[in-house]
This record gives structure tokens, C-alpha cells and sequence, in this order.
């Protein structure tokens, strides 16, 4: 009877010492304000102005509401959706907006490949993954969020 209190005391005691451990893991998953930290991942695959306004939109509404310091945010762009991350692009100040907001806009480097397109060709600051479909993927493996708008 000795050794179960015994037993139990120090169950209690280990769990005690433990509890700021528990308490500081689940921390690192809020934001700057305390609150939950989302991640969210868009899809943009079209090459029309009209979807990628409507993800940068998304992006914006979702920083206005939930507080640009509790979420991550990145766009990733293949196939015709790269189209609108060239130079010339006619949402390229809107892109470079969402980027300097904190929104991670990515394109796929196997359809900059397929389609002959350079970085050179490409808007300033954007960040490269060799493959859309997989940082997407990947991401949702990592617990994030997915839109396609």
C-alpha cells in the first residue's frame, strides 16, 4: 500500500514539473496577440485577374479579421495561375502589395520550366518551390488550411 502512494506521489510530482513544458509547446502554436495562429494555403492555377484578385482579396480579409500577426498566408502558383506572377502582369502591384503585407506568394519552377519562363521573367520578390501541387500538398500535411477561390 506504501509503494502505490509512493507510486502516485511521484506521478504527481513528474506531472507537475512537466505542466510548464505542456503549457509552453501549446504557446508556440498562438500568435503575437495570444490568439490562435492560423495558416492558410490558396491554389491559384487560372490565369485570369479576376481569380488571383479574388485570393489576394481573401488574403486581405482574412488579415483584417483574424489580425495580420495570427495567420500565414501563401499563394502558390503552376500551371496557367503563373501567368500572372510575370512582370508585365496586370496584377503585379497587387502581388507585390500581398508580399510586403506578409502574404508568401510562390510559383512552381516545373511550370516556369514547361512554359520557358526565367526568373529573370518573373515579378521581383516572389519565392520558388519546384513543385506547386507538392508545396501544396505538403502544406495541408502540415495542418494548414486550403483554398482554391
Amino acid at each position: 500500500m506504501n509503494r502505490r502512494l509512493l507510486l502516485q506521489a511521484g506521478l504527481v510530482g513528474a506531472a507537475t514539473l512537466s505542466a510548464p513544458f505542456l503549457i509552453a509547446a501549446n504557446a508556440q502554436g498562438t500568435g503575437t496577440t495570444g490568439q490562435k495562429r492560423h495558416k492558410i494555403v490558396i491554389q491559384v492555377s487560372d490565369n485570369d485577374p479576376a481569380k488571383w484578385n479574388l485570393a489576394l482579396n481573401n488574403a486581405k480579409n482574412l488579415q483584417d479579421d483574424v489580425g495580420a500577426a495570427n495567420v500565414d498566408i501563401a499563394i502558390v502558383a503552376y500551371g496557367p495561375g503563373i501567368g500572372m506572377l510575370k512582370l508585365e502582369s496586370p496584377t503585379g502591384s497587387r502581388v507585390a502589395d500581398a508580399m510586403k503585407a506578409n502574404v508568401r506568394v510562390v510559383a512552381c519552377e516545373n511550370t516556369m520550366r514547361a512554359q520557358k519562363i526565367a526568373k529573370d521573367d518573373m515579378l521581383p520578390a516572389i519565392s520558388y518551390v519546384p513543385a506547386g501541387v507538392a508545396e501544396i500538398m505538403k502544406k495541408q500535411g502540415e495542418g494548414w488550411a486550403y483554398l482554391r477561390p
